[in-house]
């Protein structure tokens, strides 16, 4: 399958925009996938842990495979060297420490998933990025449907064209106005659908930002999103990005370790099909591309971000309370 184009291509540098991609999945444990990374795009195995590896030097940079749970690696802060003392007592509770994080990856390999987090990929290489779905398929990798219990995802992380306000604007109301498309061509698995790690975003935040008068600065469309937002857990989690834009920004979920400031969106909708053949990066950012279209098409944009408000704005009485609700909230 070959990637199709978005409509604005490069980023404000003028480089061709990349997509970071990640894929969760059972079946395959970390030290045998990140061999298999090696073998497809070369580079070197490094065991950073017993469940966490790295795959540097390869063609894009450098891809992460772990067990996708903290309790299976050893905490940093307690392996940090100001944590090290020089001890026999503290080396032995670093010993204990590592080997008991050890014995719960090794517990829990195949009821939690493997991950791997991919470098940043030019868009117009995803084509060759599938080569790692189609093999990950053949060496017995499942993905979504293969239990009720996997709750797996891939995610996408397309590079933002711009960082400007207006821009990150049209992207988020577009979305807004493609979800709903969008889950029903995904078919969204049931148990990804329960668990909350891709919810819709609340109908009121969607009227705000639909509305033509809402034009927010930077700072503002952040406050507001995390208003409204107070969660990482989000089918477009736009935190990666804020936290770019604003790395002081004093909330704490921007503060929060496992968000990792980014010039891109977060799309976390799509499953993990890798019983499907031909399944890959490609099909999904296909799919995302409607979003973009419709993102860089402004008139469209208002016309279906009208027929939004027309269908599911409240009566003027009811803004008129959610308004003043908001304003007392804020006192």
């Amino acid at each position: 399958m070959t990637p199709q184009s978005p409509p604005e291509p490069c980023n404000a540098d003028g480089k061709t925009r990349s997509v970071g991609v990640e894929i969760e999945f059972a079946g395959l444990p970390p030290k045998e996938t990140a061999e298999l990374v090696s073998e497809l795009f070369g580079g070197k195995v490094e065991v950073r842990s017993p469940h966490r590896l790295k795959v540097t030097d390869t063609r894009w940079g450098e891809f992460g495979i772990e067990l996708d749970t903290q309790y299976a690696h050893p905490d940093e802060t307690i392996m940090s060297a100001d944590a090290i003392g020089d001890s026999e007592w503290e080396r032995m509770r670093l010993d204990f420490h590592t080997r008991t994080r050890e014995l719960i990856g090794d517990v829990v390999t195949g009821l939690v998933p493997t991950e791997i987090v991919c470098p940043p990929v030019p868009w117009d290489e995803l084509g060759d990025l599938d080569a790692l779905f189609e093999a990950l398929r053949h060496r017995g990798a499942k993905g979504t449907d293969a239990s009720i219990l996997y709750g797996f995802g891939l995610h996408l992380n397309p590079e933002v064209p711009s960082l400007e306000a207006e821009s990150v604007l049209a992207y988020l109301r577009a979305y807004m106005l493609t979800a709903a498309w969008l889950r029903e061509q995904i078919h969204v698995d049931i148990t990804r659908e329960v668990l909350p790690h891709a919810n819709p975003f609340p109908r009121a935040y969607a009227l705000r930002v639909l509305d033509p008068d809402y034009a927010p600065d930077v700072d503002t469309l952040i406050d507001d999103y995390l208003a409204d937002n107070p969660t990482r857990n989000r089918e477009l989690d736009m935190l990666p990005l804020f936290a770019h834009l604003r790395p002081d920004h004093p909330h704490e979920l921007l503060r929060n370790k496992l968000v990792k400031a980014r010039p891109t969106f977060h799309y976390r909708l799509p499953n993990a099909q890798l019983s499907e053949p031909g399944w890959g990066a490609v099909a999904e950012w296909n799919r995302w591309l409607e979003v973009e279209r419709l993102a860089t098409t402004p008139a469209t944009l208002a016309e279906r971000s009208e027929q939004f408000l027309a269908r599911h704005r409240p009566s003027a009485p009811r803004r008129w309370l959610t308004r003043l609700r908001r304003w007392v909230s804020r006192q």
